[in-house]
């Protein structure tokens, strides 16, 4: 596994002592750990291909966690954020939990905690990748289908029989399951049932 593939525990904090002990206790596991002292420092070096989770303090000069947070969302990353905040800050942390983010530890944190926090926001990061994985690999098979595969494809998604797509086409049955037919193979599917599992994810949703 190369380190743009590693899973990265980036942690952000301006203070020395808390960055160096959360990038000490993560990499005390053989996890890899990459630390900055503001935010603007992560967002200069992030790479939105990276996979991981970040571990984020919620109270910082120039740009606080609850921007940095913003920031990622509109930039639709898939990085989990885990907030750790200080006692006075438990109102911006729960603010950053309505924003998205997985967890919020205080400080001082207790080290197993903030591993397993840590290694729930890791497996989140690596569904969601795995998802986004699948759904382009979806994207690219639907845009082989025709126009009227297409039209024959989202009837099938909704339980229609051949029938009820053939008058709602104003085509022969015989037509429609030859569409069937070919809308499966280019979706690389036996039955509908297994393209019915494949509803929720269709991009007309």
């Amino acid at each position: 596994m190369t380190d743009m593939q590693q899973p990265t525990v980036f942690i952000v904090d301006d203070d020395e002592a808390v960055r160096d002990s959360v990038t000490e206790l993560v990499e005390s596991v053989g996890l890899a750990a990459q630390s900055h002292d503001s935010a603007a420092a992560f967002l200069r070096a992030y790479d939105p291909d990276r996979t991981g989770c970040l571990v984020l303090d919620v109270r910082m000069a120039e740009m606080s966690g609850l921007t940095l947070q913003q920031r990622l969302n509109e930039m639709q990353t898939k990085l989990p954020v885990i907030i750790i905040t200080g006692h006075g800050d438990v109102p911006m942390a729960v603010e950053a939990m309505r924003n998205g983010a997985l967890d919020f530890i205080q400080k001082p944190y207790r080290e197993q905690a903030l591993l397993d926090s840590i290694n729930a926001a890791l497996a989140a990061n690596a569904d969601a990748c795995d998802s986004a994985v699948q759904d382009n690999g979806i994207n690219q098979q639907l845009a082989a289908l025709t126009q009227r595969e297409m039209q024959v494809f989202e009837y099938m998604r909704q339980g229609d029989s051949s029938k009820e797509i053939a008058m709602k086409l104003a085509i022969s049955p015989r037509t429609v399951e030859t569409h069937r037919h070919n809308v499966l193979h280019k979706l690389g599917m036996s039955s509908v049932k297994e393209l019915l599992l494949l509803a929720p994810r269709s991009p007309a949703d």
